[in-house]
């Protein structure tokens, strides 16, 4: 009887998988990871896009282009799915602290960033965007072993590998800096 009632409340909280239907218009973990993303999508570009005119160093320069748009194009298909299913792009505040809500880089940091330049540019973004990748792996990984809809969890799998050789790279720079 526990078992059953344990499994009741869940199923009730939004964190269990839903029957096939729901699937079509988004299951809740599925919409929870691209509401999550989106916003720390944006960020990543927004601070990557700096690096225009920022970075000193041209590899950095070209990754931070190919990150730009990687993620712009990333995110608009989440915004696709979102609508097509009927959700809202963004959930209620701390709709999601109760899942370990998604870290997101300081929103000051663009601020930060756009002050500086050359090599002092370079190793902040780097370190601030290895730990903003490190994220999108984290959570992607999550999607993965826990999401019902089979193209969401290929976009999460695409995330974590991109990600995840980003970050290898990014630490090779590092070294460079």
């Amino acid at each position: 009887m526990r078992f059953f009632l344990l499994v009741l409340a869940f199923m009730v909280s939004g964190c269990a998988t839903t029957q096939p239907d729901a699937v079509l218009r988004g299951d809740p973990l599925d919409v929870m990871f691209l509401q999550m993303m989106l916003p720390h999508h944006q960020q990543g570009v927004e601070m990557v896009a700096l690096a225009k005119d920022r970075a000193r160093n041209e590899d950095l320069r070209m990754l931070a282009a190919a990150i730009e748009q990687t993620q712009a194009t990333e995110a608009e298909t989440m915004r696709n799915w979102l609508t097509s299913w009927g959700e809202p792009l963004t959930a209620p505040p701390d709709s999601h602290a109760g899942h370990g809500g998604m870290r997101e880089s300081d929103p000051e940091e663009v601020g930060r960033l756009s002050a500086l330049r050359g090599a002092e540019f370079d190793q902040r973004l780097l370190n601030v965007m290895i730990a903003h990748q490190d994220d999108a792996v984290q959570m992607a990984r999550w999607e993965t072993g826990s999401g019902a809809n089979q193209e969401v969890k290929a976009l999460a799998d695409r995330i974590d590998k991109s990600r995840t050789a980003q970050i290898a790279m990014m630490k090779t720079f590092l070294g460079k800096v």
